[in-house]
């Protein structure tokens, strides 16, 4: 039994010097940190990580295919990764949702499991209705994906499970995987929701992560706090969310839509139809850059711009390029902004942190020659906690600003 004393597991030595993250239970072990191996783990093994002295820190999957060699879950020594594990740990996770959404139904949309958030690095898990959306990003979890399954239809009853695979997993952690049913019935396409009063249909099989961005919800509806008969842009607005919660719930006399999907845009014309604002938006197929560009080149003023693009950092080594190109679309943006308008600027690049964001912003200001007051720092709804021991876990950025 995985777990038992009679399991020789292997153990990971840690290089001098190279304890104290682990100990404070941040859970990436990259390659770099580690100075051998005792035993011939293979990937998805259970194995013990130590300090260079000996000392137990955590248990741990292994991968050596990954940069992250070993996720780490659990700082007990006498609390192994066995199956009731991670049972218990999806129940704790989706025990939480439940206090803090305790009225979930068949239209709503709610993260039920956030990775390293939750204790479960590489596992996400939204829930779209009667449906889960799960996204594996680990090939150690990965393995133990029947555990999963019986965890996820034990704690929440779904009437199907469909696995959503990420961009680049297979370079990154050796995983070979591919979208489908894992459980259950198909989810139908599209499955509508809603959400602050406001109704959207999504393709859960086919759109960006898993169908829609659960993290933004109440920035969304609080952006329309301030758009009552006023001219919105909302850049990169894939299906709509910002833009029609300005529509719905603001009342906005117009607004303006950019997105560099067809389909998104399509989508977010239906999703207006849905909600009887299809008259007050316009949509316009572009890149962004281009679109800010054309705008200011066009002498278009707005009252309010949101621009809420995807993430420009995927790694430490894309930071610099990140940074530039979210100064170029904060420059741009700045300068379509009314005086005395609102500008709504967002970053979910967990590698960009706010300091560096809000320099970026300050610099981006300076040179669009526009004064910023900073009225609110949002982050994500309360379904995406952050953990203190994991900083990139506090990764959505949405600044609320005045500009003058």
């Amino acid at each position: 039994m995985p777990g038992s004393k009679s399991v020789p597991f292997s153990r990971v030595i840690l290089k001098p010097r190279k304890a104290l993250p682990f100990f404070s239970r941040h859970p990436w072990v990259f390659q770099g940190a580690i100075d051998h191996l005792e035993g011939t783990p293979v990937a998805g093994d259970v194995v013990a990580l130590h300090a260079s002295d000996g000392q137990f820190i955590a248990w741990g999957l292994f991968n050596a295919a990954s940069k992250i060699a070993v996720r780490l879950y659990s700082w007990d020594e006498s609390v192994p990764l066995t199956d009731e594990f991670w049972q218990r740990r999806i129940h704790e996770a989706v025990g939480l949702r439940t206090v803090l959404y305790p009225n979930q139904d068949s239209q709503s949309a709610c993260r039920q499991i956030y990775s390293e958030a939750d204790g479960l690095s590489g596992l996400t898990v939204d829930r779209y209705g009667d449906w889960l959306l799960v996204q594996l990003t680990s090939l150690a979890l990965a393995a133990r994906k029947e555990v999963i399954i019986g965890g996820l239809r034990d704690a929440l009853q779904p009437r199907g499970i469909w696995l959503r695979t990420e961009k680049g997993i297979r370079e990154t952690e050796g995983l070979e995987l591919a979208d489908g049913l894992l459980w259950g019935e198909e989810p139908p396409r599209p499955m509508f929701i809603q959400e602050h009063g406001v109704r959207y249909g999504i393709d859960v099989a086919e759109g960006q992560k898993t169908g829609f961005f659960l993290d933004q919800r109440d920035n969304r509806r609080r952006v329309a706090d301030f758009v009552r008969g006023k001219r919105v842009l909302d850049v990169c607005c894939y299906t709509g969310g910002f833009g029609l919660n300005c529509l719905v719930n603001g009342g906005a006399a117009e607004v303006v839509a950019v997105d560099a999907s067809a389909s998104a845009l399509l989508q977010a014309r239906t999703n207006a139809e849905l909600n009887g604002v299809s008259d007050r938006l316009k949509t316009i197929k572009q890149d962004a850059f281009k679109a800010l560009e054309e705008f200011e080149l066009a002498g278009e003023r707005f009252d309010t711009v949101v621009l809420d693009p995807p993430k420009l950092a995927r790694n430490r080594q894309g930071i610099d390029a990140a940074l530039r190109g979210y100064y170029s679309l904060n420059r741009f943006a700045l300068g379509l902004i009314q005086p005395g308008g609102f500008f709504v600027t967002c970053s979910c690049s967990g590698q960009i942190s706010h300091e560096m964001f809000a320099d970026m912003l300050s610099q981006a200001s300076l040179h669009a020659n526009r004064r910023l007051q900073l009225l609110e720092v949002r982050g994500p709804a309360a379904d995406h906690p952050s953990s203190v021991h994991c900083l990139e876990t506090d990764y959505l950025k949405c600044y609320l600003c005045r500009v003058m």
